[in-house]
């Protein structure tokens, strides 16, 4: 790196031990552990960082329904259960990489060169070159928080799964769904056009006044007003490709930001009770 004429002295050497490893359970009572301090991952692909944001993601909302006395504390179970998950699978990844970089076996070690030697001339095997694949949000998808579909749906928005994003139109601006959502329970309802929700407004506003409110958001193929709801205008069909919606689809989403229920028409009573078990309160 230096060159053989450059001088320089070496300060410090060190060995660096990869660790990939959780406690069983990421909640003891009172105390609730987050991040590093729950589980340890090798430094390929930013798992232990994202990972400790999702966590902290998971967590808060929970906590906050718990202290102010509108969601039981069994709610705080299921940050351990979900995140245990989220663990496992980034261990899982964590594990692959760091076996490919630094081959535990002579077996492992002949198939890394192989790969290695193949990718210089190969496209396929480029996309067996596993260096440390950047982490995603997991899939809760057996959480029990989840309210199972009734309705068919297509796609990767199942009840559980971390949102899409897609850009949208906010009062004539561009900007991202994700950045619309998020801090509490939010309703998507997708519709044609905004106007025509005349006589479903009412029913819309109430569910903020809830004991769990749920704020509804209304996203339109086409710009427009609804009183007293916000409006998202989806601007190049992105949203309602991405969650397969059509008229009168509805999402119910977390303050994480993952899916909790959807259903292909507004059913108030649908929507409360999907509240009720994303909060444990069944």
């Amino acid at each position: 790196m230096l060159g053989d004429e450059r001088e320089f002295e070496l300060e410090w050497v060190s060995v660096y031990t990869f660790q990939c490893r959780r406690m069983h359970e990421f909640r003891h009572g009172r105390v609730l552990f987050v991040g590093d301090a729950a589980h340890q991952v090798s430094p390929f692909g930013a798992r232990g960082a994202n990972s400790g944001i999702q966590d902290a993601d998971n967590l808060v909302w929970k906590l906050k329904l718990v202290l102010d006395g509108k969601a039981p504390e069994s709610l705080l179970d299921t940050y351990s259960m979900e995140r245990v998950a989220a663990a496992d699978e980034n261990l899982l990844n964590s594990t692959r990489s760091t076996d490919f970089i630094t081959p535990k076996s002579n077996t492992s070690r002949l198939f890394r060169n192989a790969v290695l030697t193949l990718a210089e001339h190969h496209a396929f095997a480029r996309a067996l070159v596993n260096s440390g694949r950047l982490s995603v949000p997991a899939v809760l998808a057996e959480s029990p928080l989840n309210s199972d579909d009734e309705d068919a749906f297509s796609g990767n928005m199942v009840p559980g799964a971390p949102m899409d994003d897609a850009p949208v139109g906010v009062e004539g601006q561009k900007a991202w769904l994700l950045d619309q959502i998020g801090n509490g329970f939010k309703l998507l309802y997708f519709t044609d056009v905004a106007e025509r929700l005349s006589g479903k407004l009412d029913e819309l506003r109430g569910l903020t006044m809830e004991t769990v409110p749920v704020e509804p958001i209304i996203v339109s193929e086409k710009a427009g007003a609804a009183a007293g709801v916000r409006v998202l205008h989806d601007l190049m069909h992105l949203v309602a490709r991405r969650y397969d919606a059509r008229e009168g689809s509805v999402y119910l989403l977390r303050p994480d930001q993952h899916v909790a229920a959807r259903w292909r028409r507004f059913d108030t009573h649908k929507i409360r009770a999907a509240v009720a078990r994303a909060t444990c309160n069944v």
